[in-house]
C-alpha cells in the first residue's frame, strides 16, 4: 500500500469520513497541526457558543497531534499554527504524497516549501472568485497566490468555481483533479420521518403546510435578514391580493382559482431559522412584530420560527422536516448545507454568490438561483414554489438524483487513483 500524509489543523466533520475511507485503501496518517488544543470543544464566534460535535472524530484512521508552539494558537490566523517538528514527523512517516488543507498557516506553507520537488504536494481548498476584488490589493494577492501554488503539484478542486480560482492563480489543467465537495449522503438520507413530523408538530406546522429552512450562522454574510424580509414581503403581497379577490370575486370562484394553482385554502407557509449569531436578536424582533400582524388575518399564532444551533446527529431531522432550503449568502465558498438538504431531497434556493450554485442547483429543475442581495428576485423565486406545490415533489426527486454523484466515495476514488499513479 502506498502512503499518504495529510496536513490539516483539526478534525472537521466533513473531512473525517473521507480519512476513514481512504485509510481502508492506503497507509494514511493525518497530522493535526493545531495540536492537543484542537481536540477540545471550541467557542465559535459566528454561532456565539462553544461547539462540540456529537459524532466520533478520531476513529478509524491513524493520526498524530503535533506540538503547536504558537503564542496565540488557533485556525483563525496564519501564526496560530507553528509546529517545530512538522518536517521531521513527515520525513519519519516517509509518504508517497502529502495532502495539505489550507496554505495560510505557518507550518502548512513551511511543509509545502520544504517538500516541493522531493515528495508530490497535493492541495485541497474551496476558494472561489465570486467575491473577487480589484485594485492594488488584488494585484498583490494574485502575485502571492501564484507563488504559493507554484509549490503545488496537484490541486483537488471541489467544483466549477473552485477550479476557475486555481486556474487564475497559476495551476494548469493537468494539475487539477476533480474531487467533489461532499457530505455523508447516506446519513442524511436515513429515514427520520417520525422525528421530523414531531418537529413540525412542535412548531405548529401542519402536514400540508410549506416550511422553508435557513440553517447556519445568523450573521451578515449569510444574509438571513434578506430571506426574512422576502418572506414578510411575500406574505404582505398575498394578503393584499386576497383582500382584492374577496372584494371582486365570489367565494366559490375564489376556491376554484386557488385549486387551479395547486394551492389548498388551508395551506400555510412557514419559515424556520436554525442557528445562532450576531443577528439573532434583530431577526427575532422583526419576526415577533410580523407574527403579531399575521395573527390578525390568518388562523395561526406564528409563521416564523427559531431554533438554536443543532448538532450533527439532529440536523437530518431538521432538513427532513422542511420542504425548501434557502441559502441567501452574499459570499459563500461552497455551502455544504446545500449538499445536506439535497441528500434528503429538498427544493433549493440559493444566491448566485454561493459557490455550489453552478454545480448543484439547476434552475427550474431542483430549485432556483437568485441574484445576491436582490429581495425582489428572491421573493419571485419563493413565490414560484409557494404557489405551485407540484414543483416541490419534482424538485425533491431531482435533488436526490443530482446529489448521488457528490458523495464521499467519489472524492476518495480520486485521491486513491491519483496516489496509486504516483512513482
Amino acid at each position: 500500500m502506498k502512503k499518504l500524509a495529510i496536513i490539516i489543523t483539526h478534525p472537521i466533520q466533513y473531512y473525517v469520513p473521507v480519512f476513514r475511507l481512504m485509510a481502508q485503501q492506503c497507509k494514511l496518517k493525518v497530522f493535526y497541526t493545531w495540536g492537543v488544543a484542537g481536540m477540545v470543544p471550541k467557542h465559535d464566534p459566528g454561532f456565539g457558543k462553544t461547539i462540540a460535535w456529537d459524532l466520533p472524530m478520531l476513529d478509524g484512521y491513524d493520526y498524530e497531534l503535533l506540538e503547536n508552539i504558537s503564542a496565540n494558537p488557533g485556525s483563525h490566523h496564519g501564526k496560530g499554527i507553528i509546529n517545530p517538528d512538522i518536517i521531521s514527523k513527515i520525513e519519519e512517516f516517509s509518504p508517497n504524497a502529502i495532502l495539505i488543507y489550507g496554505y495560510i498557516y505557518d507550518s502548512h506553507l513551511k511543509a509545502m516549501r520544504h517538500f516541493k520537488g522531493k515528495i508530490p504536494i497535493w492541495f485541497r481548498g474551496d476558494s472561489t472568485l465570486l467575491g473577487e476584488q480589484f485594485g492594488f490589493k488584488a494585484i498583490a494577492k494574485k502575485l502571492y497566490l501564484k507563488w504559493v501554488y507554484s509549490h503545488v503539484d496537484k490541486a483537488f478542486y471541489v467544483g466549477t468555481n473552485n477550479k476557475a480560482y486555481f486556474k487564475k492563480y497559476g495551476l494548469k489543467e493537468k494539475q487539477l483533479v476533480f474531487a467533489p465537495h461532499a457530505v455523508d449522503n447516506k446519513r442524511f438520507a436515513e429515514d427520520r420521518k417520525a422525528e421530523s413530523n414531531d418537529l413540525r408538530e412542535s412548531l405548529g406546522v401542519a402536514n400540508e403546510d410549506i416550511l422553508i429552512l435557513f440553517a447556519g450562522k445568523l450573521e451578515p454574510n449569510k444574509n438571513p435578514e434578506l430571506l426574512l424580509d422576502a418572506f414578510i414581503a411575500w406574505n404582505k403581497e398575498q394578503q393584499a391580493k386576497n383582500k382584492e379577490l374577496k372584494c371582486e370575486i365570489s367565494p366559490r370562484n375564489l376556491v376554484e382559482m386557488t385549486a387551479e394553482k395547486g394551492m389548498s385554502s388551508n395551506k400555510k407557509v412557514h419559515l424556520l431559522f436554525v442557528g445562532n449569531g450576531v443577528l439573532q436578536e434583530s431577526l427575532k424582533l422583526k419576526a415577533q412584530v410580523f407574527n403579531a400582524e399575521i395573527a390578525s388575518y390568518l388562523a395561526m399564532t406564528n409563521s416564523i420560527h427559531f431554533m438554536d444551533f443543532q448538532n450533527q446527529t439532529q440536523m437530518p431531522v431538521v432538513y427532513q422536516a422542511c420542504n425548501i432550503y434557502c441559502l441567501p449568502s452574499k459570499s459563500e465558498t461552497w455551502g455544504l448545507a446545500v449538499n445536506e438538504a439535497m441528500a434528503v431531497g429538498k427544493a433549493i434556493i440559493v444566491s448566485d454568490k454561493v459557490g455550489c450554485a453552478i454545480d448543484l442547483v439547476q434552475d427550474g429543475i431542483n430549485g432556483y438561483i437568485f441574484r445576491s442581495n436582490d429581495m425582489k428576485d428572491l421573493t419571485e423565486k419563493l413565490n414560484l414554489l409557494f404557489n405551485h406545490s407540484n414543483l416541490l415533489a419534482d424538485f425533491r426527486k431531482q435533488s436526490q438524483q443530482l446529489i448521488k454523484n457528490w458523495g464521499f466515495e467519489h472524492q476518495v476514488e480520486q485521491f486513491i487513483t491519483t496516489l496509486n499513479a504516483t512513482n
